[in-house]
């Protein structure tokens, strides 16, 4: 796998206990370093943040000169629910850039995907998350110990079906310091990739490890700090 179509799958895969009666979102603010084969070394912002009765969520990320990469979600939470509203992938490498985007309408529970400047319309049965709104979800479930192991995530022309794994709380130790830590794993179909998360329950669930392998290159991200 190219350098370019490495980077597309870490952004899009940073696109996972004290249990109260309800879960609440609360904002964060945090920077990770991470590597691509330990090779090509760069540095991320993940911020969470209430605007009215919304949420937003932002990733910002860079390696080097090479390139530039942001992801957004809009979302809303009730009683532990997360409902998306909308999300966009925007990046850039070696000064080529390209965008993407989903429109949620939850009331005729569909949405549009956006790519390449084309538009689709795509229905959705129950709700479907993007990257950013399903790892809000994956979140919320665990804090009340209702994690589900399967999610129905809104890909670019299909509605598709996510399963994960859950490991026993351990402990491992970051930049920032060290944590108690949920591991969650995504089951790919494909043998040879691996999307894992490790989720600090003193940091409201934040990742503060994750490790994305796709065709035997490995990319690993670590947080440095919560700002």
């Amino acid at each position: 796998m190219r350098l370019t179509d490495l980077f597309k799958v870490s952004i899009l895969t940073m696109s996972v206990i004290a249990v109260p009666a309800v879960a609440t979102v609360s904002p964060s603010s945090a920077t990770y370093n991470f590597s691509i084969e330990g090779k090509y070394n760069g540095t991320a912002t993940r911020t969470l943040k209430q605007n009215g009765n919304q949420w937003q969520y932002n990733i910002n990320a860079n390696v080097s000169k090479l390139a530039t990469a942001s992801q957004s979600a809009t979302f809303s939470e009730s009683n532990g629910n997360i409902t998306p509203i909308k999300s966009a992938t925007q990046y850039k490498i070696l000064g080529v850039g390209r965008t993407s985007s989903l429109s949620f309408n939850n009331a005729k529970k569909q949405y549009v995907s956006t790519y390449k400047g084309t538009s689709k319309t795509v229905s959705m049965p129950k709700t479907a998350y993007d990257d950013l709104s399903l790892e809000m979800q994956i979140r919320e479930d665990l804090k009340v110990g209702k994690f589900r192991g399967s999610y129905p995530m809104a890909e670019r022309d299909k509605v598709d079906n996510v399963t994960f794994t859950k490991s026993a709380t351990t402990k491992i130790t970051v930049p920032a310091g060290t944590y108690d830590v949920v591991k969650i794993d995504r089951v790919h179909d494909d043998k040879s990739r691996q999307t894992s998360f490790w989720l600090a329950p003193s940091l409201d669930y934040l990742p503060v490890k994750m490790v994305q392998t796709n065709d035997g290159k490995k990319m690993e991200m670590n947080l440095t700090k919560v700002n």
